[in-house]
């Protein structure tokens, strides 16, 4: 099943519908490459057509985001990226509060380091939303 049918179908399941706004973003989402923020997201949207607000960006990239479809991680310079996932599952990430690159982890590494934690210290690590802040190798060596 592909994202935009996942999509659909869980719309219709939380009673919304589709409508062309909602489409216009999921189809920008899929022609970009990597992280973009809410204002790029419109700006590529509003080339397409003028219906389209700020606000129904936002809307729908929080739906897209509740329907685990669309990541977010805020690389600490107050503008939240937007990285779509489709149908892939579960996402990590490691952002640099120096320079703000953001690098994705391997699913297999996280979870293991989260199944190590509930083993040893009866922890569950929330995995939904995971973003580790630190120092990239080019910041740390600075």
């Amino acid at each position: 099943m592909s994202c935009e049918q996942v999509f659909f179908k869980q719309l219709r399941e939380h009673g919304f519908r589709l409508t062309p706004q909602r489409e216009m973003v999921l189809s920008v989402l899929h022609d970009v490459e990597g992280f973009v923020t809410a204002e790029e997201v419109y700006e590529r949207v509003s080339t397409i057509s003028s219906s389209v607000d700020i606000s129904t960006v936002y809307r729908t990239l929080e739906l897209l985001q509740d329907f685990h479809l669309v990541a977010s991680v805020d690389p600490g310079d107050g503008q939240r990226r937007y990285e779509l996932l489709g149908i892939h599952g579960r996402h990590f990430h490691l952002v640099c509060r120096g320079c703000g690159k953001i690098v994705g982890v391997e699913p297999e590494v996280i979870e293991d380091f989260a199944d190590r934690m509930r083993a040893e210290r009866g922890f569950e690590i929330d995995l939904e939303h995971l973003s580790i802040p630190g120092y990239c190798r080019e910041c740390s060596d600075a």
